[in-house]
């Protein structure tokens, strides 16, 4: 909903505590944008014709990607949209790259509703693409850049992607999904291509406006696949303004910041900040490829106030020598947005000791896109948690007969947002209560509201009729001063049903054994949930977001893979309301 419904809103509600409860929250939609500089006060303060081309522009495109660039064209020409390792672009620069990319696509057969793949790694050929591709009305299908050639051949297939636009370092990857497609190379600095670039498309395309489509096209963001075959998540552009407000509301973005957006842009997290960027009209600095040093370089070159990224690369950062780590001045940045794994406590703490108390940590997955904000407050007073919904976001708990749990008791995640997940793409959806989607997980709230994860709803492991969440475990072991990371599962035992297997990564010149892990354990939990079993890896496979990849794990457990055991019946909770924000409050 945006600024234009509040009258109809206003004059539908007939009761008075209806009238009042809409204007608290229309009061606070408005308060949010203006904080955030996308509704500039007084008005004048920017030049009236690029303010009302601006307006001119969303209402034209909706809010789509189309609609950003178009709009902060006409509100900042000349000020810098993408910084990559080619350089700077304007906003007009964009705006009329795209418009030419747009043109160019459509000469070649792409129109509406079509889908193209794009696997490219962060630069400005990731986001041209995506925005020619709004302009079009086509739908864009975002590809893990570490699928291999056979997945992206089943992806693509079942996708129904008519295109693939992938960087050149990827053409042996891609060679069997481009077969019978059209493609095109977005990056190729050092590789000889044969193939149709972007960039030629861009020089051959009419740089004017594009006609905007009939209707939107989708983003269809993959699942990690962490523990199965990656599936296509579909979601439409948002309608409203809710979606950005209710990020707004609890994570402090600013018009016209300068963010580092050093997680996936393919990735849910990565192509959230696109989209919020767009709407504050904010400076993208862009790397290739993650590594920690450069990222303390660029945050300093650039004055970069935020920095959007994933827990292991904070990790990364942190394993930098002080000497490395305090080279660099890194006092421009206001925020530190991170999600896409669990943020442990102590990781969390250790960052803020370092860079200051600029946390934020975003609990959600691809499916109801977010859940909850834990804010620096939240993380220094209980570290580990995944913080409380923002406004307009409920979050509920249900037990194994969905039922809703009492509150401190453990539960089923389920989530409830302005965001919505049109299901999958192969057909099917996440389980539903109430009008509340699952997230596939299983919390417990504190008594101040915030929200803790203990694991997946189908991780826990029954050993010896006791019940443990290997998150719980993993929490313990990543506490002790030897250990760099650690993952747990359960695998087959014929005594116990199952038992808890520890993978764990010692730091550098550490000599921790088996058997001392095991007494740590054994000194802060329960005895049944000791790991019966410990091995040390160089590094816990991961994906590119820092998801362990719990399958990789599973072929090395003894006894094959993991078995699902049901949770036992728990019994009837006391009635308990939903956590979450209302309007206002």
């Amino acid at each position: 909903m945006g600024l234009a419904d509040i009258p109809g809103k206003l004059i539908g509600a007939t009761r008075p505590d209806r009238v009042w409860k809409e204007t608290r929250k229309r009061v606070h939609f408005a308060r949010v944008l203006a904080e955030s500089g996308f509704i500039r006060v007084p008005v004048l303060a920017e030049r009236p014709d690029r303010t009302a081309r601006a307006v001119l522009a969303v209402m034209r495109w909706g809010n789509t990607p189309a609609a950003g660039f178009e709009a902060s064209a006409a509100r900042y020409p000349d000020q810098p949209a993408i910084l990559d390792e080619l350089g700077a672009l304007t906003f007009d620069q964009v705006n009329r790259r795209t418009n030419a990319l747009a043109h160019s696509l459509i000469e070649a057969g792409i129109g509406e509703r079509d889908k193209v793949a794009i696997m490219c790694r962060n630069h400005r050929g990731f986001i041209e693409a995506t925005v020619a591709l709004s302009k079009i009305g086509a739908d864009t299908l975002l590809l893990n850049t570490s699928f291999a050639g056979p997945q992206l051949v089943e992806v693509v297939r079942k996708e129904k992607a008519v295109a693939i636009i992938y960087d050149a370092e990827f053409a042996d990857q891609v060679r069997g999904a481009r077969r019978g497609r059209r493609h095109y190379v977005a990056w190729h600095r050092g590789e000889h291509i044969d193939e149709i670039s972007l960039e030629q498309l861009i020089d051959a395309g009419n740089p004017g406006s594009v006609s905007p489509p009939r209707g939107p096209g989708k983003v269809v963001i993959l699942t990690s696949g962490t523990t199965g075959t990656p599936r296509g998540a579909s979601r439409s552009q948002p309608k409203s303004l809710d979606p950005a407000v209710s990020l707004l509301s609890a994570i402090p973005l600013r018009s016209r910041d300068r963010t580092l957006v050093a997680a996936p842009l393919f990735h849910s997290w990565g192509f959230a900040h696109f989209s919020l960027g767009l709407l504050l009209s904010s400076t993208c600095i862009l790397q290739r490829k993650f590594d920690p040093e450069q990222t303390l370089e660029a945050i300093e070159s650039s004055g970069a106030t935020v920095l959007w990224l994933v827990p292991v690369m904070m990790q990364r950062i942190l394993e930098l020598p002080a000497v490395t780590r305090r080279k660099y001045d890194t006092s421009s940045l206001r925020v530190v947005a991170v999600s896409g794994s669990a943020l442990p406590g102590e990781l969390a703490t250790n960052w803020m000791d370092e860079f200051g108390d600029t946390l934020y940590n975003l609990y959600g997955s691809t499916e109801v896109a977010w859940a909850t904000i834990a804010t620096p407050d939240d993380l220094r007073a209980a570290p580990g948690t995944a913080g409380k919904p923002p406004w307009n976001t409920v979050v509920r708990l249900f037990d194994d007969h969905d039922r809703e749990v009492a509150q401190g008791a453990s539960g089923r995640i389920f989530v409830a947002n302005q965001f919505e997940f049109e299901g999958y793409t192969g057909g099917g959806t996440r389980t539903a209560i109430e009008g509340l989607m699952s997230t596939g997980d299983v919390g417990r709230f504190d008594r101040q509201g915030r929200l803790f994860i203990e694991g997946r709803d189908d991780e826990m492991i029954v050993s010896g009729g006791e019940n443990v969440f290997p998150r719980e475990v993993e929490d313990v072991l990543q506490r002790h001063s030897s250990v760099e990371e650690v993952a747990l599962i359960g695998v087959a035992d014929r005594q116990y049903g199952q038992r808890l297997k520890a993978f764990v990564v010692r730091k550098k010149d550490a000599g921790v054994t088996e058997d001392e892990l095991k007494s740590y354990v054994k000194s802060n939990l329960a005895r049944y949930k000791v790991p019966r079993d410990v091995e040390f890896l160089d590094r816990l496979p991961r994906n590119p977001t820092g998801k362990v990849l719990t399958r990789e794990l599973e072929q090395r457990g003894e006894g094959g893979e993991r078995r699902r055991c049901p949770r036992p019946p728990q019994p009837p909770p006391a009635p308990c309301r939903a956590i979450g924000t209302a309007a206002g409050g």
